[in-house]
């Protein structure tokens, strides 16, 4: 059985750990456009079993720091959102996304009909999103004013980014071309939360 700080560490590894991996696998994508495609579309192609192992292999870390949150003992609700966070990756990765923005080459902007896998997809992505969210607000009160503070800003930035990644990606005209970056701001948000969150409850 894992020790509490190996689970603790594993919310440490898996932000970063993602991170590092749909950067390397955008930059090798002919067609690609990070600016514009979400990170799901990486599954996507020949090649994309390496952003579906991404998607499992960054949800089994952070269900393991779940565990580690509620061992830990700060908030047995704010464990729970992060292990339907953990949930929901896993379920973005076992359902693969439909094309959007026209990647892959050739496939329109977005589908009249989507299909089950993409809707399920969607679904797990939005509970995913709402957990995460909703967490950052659980573990913000009650703290140390500096972490509270940044608890807040950060559920309410990384909400409001993935509002707007969400509306680029259907299609709204202001949005769509700068759809995949505004959703690398908010990945970035949440897991640098998530990292940081991780550091602090191993360190208390």
């Amino acid at each position: 059985m894992m020790g509490d700080e190996t689970l603790l560490a594993c919310g440490m590894a898996a932000g970063p750990l993602f991170t590092v991996a749909y950067l390397l696998e955008g930059a090798s994508r002919v067609d690609y456009k990070p600016f514009r495609h979400p990170v799901s579309s990486l599954a996507l192609g020949p090649a994309g079993w390496t952003q579906t192992v991404n998607f499992l292999f960054t949800g089994l870390l952070s269900l393991l720091f779940a565990v580690g949150l509620w061992r830990a003992g700060p908030s047995h609700g704010g464990a729970l959102l992060i292990g339907v966070w953990a949930i929901g990756l896993l379920g973005a990765g076992a359902f693969r996304t439909d094309p959007v923005s026209g990647y892959p080459a050739g496939t329109p902007d977005q589908l009249q009909y989507p299909t089950r896998a993409g809707t399920l997809h969607d679904l797990f992505s939005l509970i995913a999103f709402l957990a995460l969210a909703a967490a950052c607000f659980i573990f913000a009160l009650p703290n140390s004013p500096e972490w509270t503070l940044y608890s807040i800003a950060s559920g309410v930035l990384f909400t409001t980014t993935m509002a707007l990644a969400s509306a680029a990606f259907s299609q709204h005209q202001r949005w769509v071309d700068r759809g995949g970056l505004i959703q690398r701001v908010a990945l970035t948000i949440g897991c640098t939360w998530q990292t940081l969150l991780a550091v602090r409850i191993l360190h208390t």
